[in-house]
């Protein structure tokens, strides 16, 4: 098997392991709090993060001045979108939510190249365009069909692109196993503070498999991802996270009796392909500069 062959299965089964993550997350969240729940998954993948990195030898919680501050930026932007992400996700349907948010690879694109002044040529331009009239399409805006709770998702987008903009400029020798430790830190931490102001619920069997189950396919997301980029060209092997969208929608069916409309099914499409053509792009023009899971860190 070819480093480009292998490189697609680990990334799609790395966007399976994400979609069962957020799929337990909305079920656990039905019964539970979801500060109750983020602790408590956030709390467990922190713990399992430590000990990969002790294993690894790689877990480092001292950083240059820079790296430091971008961290910092960084853990604000994952936690905001862990909080946004999951309260949307409670309320609408997760094929809907997963579609908007194949829209993350356009949006970094654009802001890479507003904030950091990267190269985008005019195709990648009319494609990011194109794109966000896909996620117009999905969200519906002063039509029957709107969801305000998809404009939570798309401030989610936002402070996920923050998130990826910070990582993007972390230096070389910051392990990824200390970034997705102090993440996953973070958002435990931020759990903690929302405590006092949510009621606590009893865990039984059903929510303490669904929480472990979110807090190991997490991990195994993490962990794949990363086998992802590192066997195969990231211009080849990223445009399968868009898998994701496929597994979103069968397991809302399967697990939710979810099914997106016509419409969203439409725009969904609109954006897959205009982020399948801007990676073709970036890959012909040699510039791989908006993946964000060049470094990839999902906490969600």
């Amino acid at each position: 098997m070819s480093g480009n062959l292998r490189g697609a299965l680990f990334m799609t089964l790395a966007m399976a392991a994400f979609a069962i993550n957020d799929s337990c997350m909305k079920a656990v969240t039905a019964d539970l709090p979801l500060a109750q729940a983020i602790f408590l998954r956030g709390a467990l993948a922190a713990a399992a993060l430590g000990l990969i990195g002790l294993y690894r030898g790689r877990l480092r919680l001292r950083f240059a001045r820079s790296d430091a501050q971008r961290l910092g930026l960084r853990s604000l932007g994952e936690v905001a979108a862990t909080l946004i992400f999951l309260t949307a996700l409670r309320h609408m349907p997760l094929a809907n939510l997963s579609a908007i948010m194949q829209a993350l690879p356009l949006a970094v694109t654009l802001s890479a190249a507003l904030i950091m002044r990267e190269p985008v040529g005019w195709r990648r331009m009319a494609a990011i365009g194109v794109g966000f009239c896909g996620v117009l399409l999905i969200v519906r805006p002063g039509t029957d069909g709107f969801d305000r709770w998809s404009l939570l998702a798309l401030v989610s987008v936002a402070f996920v692109v923050v998130r990826d903009l910070s990582t993007r400029r972390l230096s070389p020798d910051v392990p990824s196993v200390s970034v997705a430790f102090l993440a996953a830190i973070s958002v435990t931490i931020s759990a903690v503070f929302l405590l006092p102001f949510s009621d606590w619920a009893v865990v039984g069997p059903t929510q303490s498999m669904l929480i472990i189950g979110a807090a190991t396919f997490l991990i195994a997301g993490y962990l794949l991802i990363v086998m992802a980029m590192r066997v195969g060209e990231i211009g080849l092997v990223a445009p399968f996270r868009y898998t994701a969208l496929l597994f979103s929608i069968v397991l809302g069916w399967a697990a939710f009796s979810e099914l997106p409309d016509a419409i969203t099914l439409m725009g969904a499409a609109v954006i897959v392909a205009t982020g399948i053509y801007t990676f073709y792009r970036e890959r012909k023009v040699g510039q791989v500069v908006a993946t964000p899971v060049k470094a990839p860190l999902h906490l969600r």
